[in-house]
């Protein structure tokens, strides 16, 4: 080819060029997830009510949960949502993703705030609010909101968990849920985390209800009241994040080192503190309490926190991402340790040319390194998270017209890449849809979904993708909605009495009840040979030493923390420290005070090991069948009964 030919195709090469570049640029923009308002339709108005004219939000979310099948990415086409509603059109309830949208599977168990915990392919766990129908106490209306636990299992609701409000068996609460993958051949998980607000004082500990895959027990975590803000599972174990304040009750300070941030629990141990130095801090000096909690996400056996300054503690606090990997933390983006090592989040927007100069100001108060954390979602088959950040110190309708502000940065702390919602398309529709990140969760690579504090859903998928391959949660078809009526009674509410014995029907003749299955033929009451798990406690006694030394004795199945709490109505007169006993025979001494004699003894307890199981032979069915035609649930808290007077007090029942 010669010069001159060269010269006279240069133009149309350079030409050819830049169309090729065009071209594969937008090809690049239109195979490249994005975000996008997704919300779905609200369920169908009762007959003869007007279908509402736009999409509606969906009241507060308090958690959306995509099933994690064990060793595997979570599952993107199967994930739930829970709702406190938003009046007349949303009820409060859970909702389901199938791979095509979201549809309504329950009316009930709705919460104020709420969590969600998967524990089988078709099993999961709510944190509900306890029902309404307890009378107010001295004027006070029991709190409801939150304190109940629902076991959704193969399309029913299989148990439901409450507890009456202003008793030392209440339930406080909770605000995080998590539970262990089922082991085969188990197909639901066996081992389940509940956790929330510190105990009611004197009381010291965090509450924290436990699934054993047979009961639900309180198992408080002792000697600190740092209110549990959020937990994951990870691999064999579940961490949770506590708020910790040096205001908190706190019976035993660490020797060395901070107090722990963090706590875990491995499948079948209690909760313990962890122990690990975090890379948080900017130095020794920096208080613990000028951080907030840590926000957590995991994927694929990684665990992310994230963290920011907290409003009005002393020192000073910037946003903080960390990452668990193979059990070593190290600091993706943050102040540096001592000795400096990472570095801190940059400002987002002055390097777009795009945006207004002051955009960052206004959206988050002032720069990215001194927002509000929210909430951080890896993504699985990569290394990178999405990060959500706030002003610092919104509430209710400040929240409600906020715009969510999400960034991508990689494991290394880099920012891939920032978005604002709603986008201005979005903020121009009648419904507005605005408002700061509330729940943020990452199925797989490139496919999020967040809730913002309005209640309005948001998708991160390509074009191509938005739906999925669809898959039905068994039991959970859509159309199936579960109503109040299916939610099993529990001690939440008071139990009706009856005004009148039964009929005697002592003399009719009719056929005996079917209650399912073969007996064999057998002298009085059928029966049969089950497992059950030996209780932590028995063989109680107590007895008066010296007229004013109350002595209780008892058998441990295994090692455990236990304190005898002794109250006079509802104020504690008396208690013992919190001892650890080996499992066996043991027991406390209590000394009473004569003028301020108790009425009622507590015992609370802490197992600090798997409890044995043991065979029992008992009696099938009601009691015309020799069985006692009750289930009792044992908790951490024991109560022992009401005693008039302790004159001449002599063995406890």
């Amino acid at each position: 080819m010669t010069f001159r030919l060269l010269t006279r195709l240069l133009p149309a090469l350079v030409l050819l060029a830049v169309l090729c570049a065009s071209m594969s640029a937008r090809a690049a923009a239109e195979e490249a997830a994005s975000w996008r308002l997704e919300q779905p339709s609200p369920p169908p108005p009762p007959p003869g009510v007007s279908p509402p004219p736009a999409p509606v939000p969906l009241g507060n979310v308090g958690d959306i949960e995509f099933w994690e099948p064990p060793g595997a990415a979570p599952q993107a086409n199967r994930g739930l949502l829970i709702t406190h509603g938003n009046g007349d059109v949303v009820k409060p309830g859970v909702w389901a993703y199938d791979g095509n949208g979201w549809h309504e599977i329950a009316t009930t168990c709705g919460a104020t705030e709420g969590r969600i915990a998967w524990g089988g392919p078709a099993d999961f766990w709510t944190v509900s609010d306890q029902r309404p129908g307890q009378a107010p106490v001295d004027g006070v209306l029991p709190p409801l909101a939150d304190r109940s636990l629902c076991h959704f299992s193969g399309g029913a609701i299989v148990a439901s968990y409450a507890r009456l409000a202003f008793e030392p068996s209440s339930y406080e609460q909770m605000s995080s849920a998590a539970c262990l993958p089922p082991q085969p051949p188990a197909k639901s998980s066996q081992d389940c985390w509940f956790g929330g607000a510190a105990l009611a004082e004197p009381l010291v500990g965090s509450f924290h209800l436990h699934w054993n895959g047979s009961t639900v027990e309180a198992q408080p975590y002792p000697d600190r009241s740092d209110p549990v803000m959020e937990m994951r599972a990870l691999e064999n174990a579940i961490f949770e994040s506590v708020a910790y304040s040096k205001n908190d009750a706190h019976t035993e300070e660490p020797t060395s080192g901070r107090p722990a941030v963090l706590h875990f629990a491995e499948a079948g141990t209690a909760m313990q503190p962890l122990v690990e130095e975090l890379p948080l801090y900017r130095n020794d000096e920096q208080p613990t309490e000028a951080l907030e909690y840590l926000r957590l996400g995991s994927s694929e056996g990684v665990l992310w926190a994230a963290t920011a300054r907290q409003v009005g503690a002393e020192g000073e606090g910037e946003v903080t991402v960390l990452r668990r990997v193979d059990g070593i933390w190290s600091q993706a983006i943050g102040p540096g340790e001592a000795g400096g090592g990472a570095h801190p989040l940059p400002r987002l927007f002055e390097q777009n040319l795009l945006e207004s100069e002051h955009e960052e100001d206004e959206l988050l108060g002032g720069p990215a390194a001194a927002a509000e954390v929210r909430a951080i979602a890896p993504e699985p088959g990569s290394e990178d998270a999405w990060l959500a950040l706030a002003p610092h110190g919104q509430t209710g309708s400040e929240l409600e017209r906020a715009t969510a502000v999400l960034v991508r940065i990689s494991a290394q702390g880099e920012v891939l890449g920032v978005q604002t919602l709603p986008s201005k398309a979005e903020r121009a529709l009648p419904s507005n849809a605005a408002g700061a990140v509330a729940r943020l969760t990452c199925p797989a690579r490139e496919d999020c979904w967040m809730a913002n504090a309005s209640g309005w859903l948001y998708h991160l998928a390509r074009e191509g993708e938005r739906t999925l391959p669809y898959s039905e949660l068994p039991g959970f078809p859509e159309g199936r909605v579960i109503g109040e009526s299916e939610r099993p009674a529990d001690e939440g509410v008071p139990q009706e009495l009856r005004d009148a014995p039964p009929p005697d029907t002592s003399g009719l003749q009719e056929e005996p009840p079917d209650y399912g299955g073969t007996f064999a033929e057998a002298k009085g009451a059928p029966v049969v040979e089950s497992t059950i798990q030996a209780p932590l406690l028995s063989d109680m006694h107590s007895r008066l030493l010296h007229g004013t030394t109350l002595e209780l004795r008892f058998h441990l199945a295994v090692r455990a923390r236990v304190r005898l709490v002794a109250k006079r109505g509802k104020k504690v007169v008396a208690q013992t420290p919190m001892h650890t006993f080996a499992a066996g025979n043991r027991r406390l001494l209590l000394r009473l005070n004569r003028h301020k004699w108790p009425t009622k003894l507590s015992l609370q307890t802490h197992a600090l090991a798997p409890l044995p199981s043991t065979k029992v032979t008992e009696a099938v069915g009601g009691p015309e069948h020799g069985g006692n035609g009750s289930k009792t649930e044992t908790t951490g808290l024991k109560v022992l009964p009401q005693i008039p007077t302790f004159a001449g007090l002599g063995t406890l029942p």
